[in-house]
């Protein structure tokens, strides 16, 4: 048992209409009263069920620039926390995941079943290794600003010329220190990691991460998605075990990028939160700290739309 772990830590195309989009924006966003709270991030909360497993529900909340945003993105949370169970279970050969295989709602109240109903997961308390497993396999965002300023990416020594947004000739596992909410991740070398979590346990989270993400990508290219870049999290179980947790391959923890509008030179659209950012870099007025500018409709809607979009491309589901 672990009880002293807190956390484990273009338009779509179903255009959501003004009056749909009122009702869908009060997405359950009031605190269970049936289970005590662990922690609350900047989507999910989580709570504790017994002394041996967490209550993982996954909110419409938003943050850019490492603020929360005001207001919430209809359907995000059913996004993320879908997606997230579909590559559960894709890639479940390749690691255990923290999944118990039980309902969420099962563990809360009668009148807490729609509060987490489609946006929750019951899974094992493990013991958190702090280290999030980022693997890149195009170079774009702060590793490629890296790259310009060292010519390497955590310490990985890369070859003169590459574009932004290129594809590298195999995909670089860069490794990041998790940091307290509201502040950047640091990257950190490898040798940095091994330092902090011993050589063993780095080599496997490396190989584990390279696999998924090499498997996840294959997959994605035949549904017209390249993943750019993604991260992992890991636990340890009881038996020291190492176990996939969080969440894995959504819009908010990988890079997702449209196959037919890809071009290298160019940072391509995603499909996550950049019409979100695209708005605030626009609001020169705003320090990027809390409170941040109130969101206007249409940037929400295309932000919902475009969530959705990575998950019914993925999944060949509708949410």
């Amino acid at each position: 048992m672990f009880p002293s772990c807190p956390l484990h830590r273009g338009t779509g195309r179903h255009p959501i209409r003004p009056k749909e989009f009122r009702f869908m924006s009060s997405a359950p966003s009031l605190r269970l009263h049936s289970l005590p709270l662990l922690g609350s991030g900047k989507v999910r909360d989580n709570y504790a069920v017994g002394e041996d497993r967490l209550l993982m529900v996954t909110s419409d909340r938003l943050s850019a620039f490492d603020v929360i945003m005001a207001e919430p993105i209809p359907d995000k949370g059913r996004v993320l926390n879908t997606l997230a169970l579909f590559w559960f279970d894709k890639l479940k050969h390749v690691v255990p995941n923290h999944l118990t295989g039980e309902a969420p709602e099962s563990v809360v109240q009668p009148d807490e079943i729609p509060l987490v109903q489609g946006r929750s997961m019951l899974v094992k308390r493990l013991k958190p290794i702090l280290v999030e497993a980022v693997v890149r396999g195009y170079l774009v965002g702060s590793g490629y600003k890296e790259y310009l300023a060292e010519g390497s990416v955590s310490g990985i020594a890369l070859p003169p010329g590459i574009a932004q947004a290129e594809r590298l000739d195999a995909p670089i596992f860069t490794p990041a220190a998790k940091a307290e909410l509201g502040q950047h991740d640091e990257n950190i070398s490898f040798d940095e990691m091994v330092a902090r979590i011993g050589a063993d346990l780095a080599e496997q989270i490396r190989a584990t991460s390279l696999t998924l993400y090499r498997e996840a990508s294959e997959y994605a290219a035949t549904r017209g998605i390249i993943i750019a870049d993604t991260k992992f999290e890991f636990g340890l179980d009881e038996e020291g075990k190492l176990v996939l947790m969080d969440e894995i391959l959504t819009p908010d923890s990988s890079r997702f990028w449209p196959v037919d509008q890809y071009r290298p030179g160019i940072s391509p659209p995603s499909f996550d939160k950049q019409f979100v950012r695209d708005y605030l870099d626009t609001i020169k007025t705003w320090n990027r700290q809390a409170p941040p500018p109130p969101l206007p409709l249409a940037v929400i809607e295309a932000t919902s739309n475009r969530y959705r979009e990575a998950y019914e491309r993925l999944t060949g589901q509708s949410l």
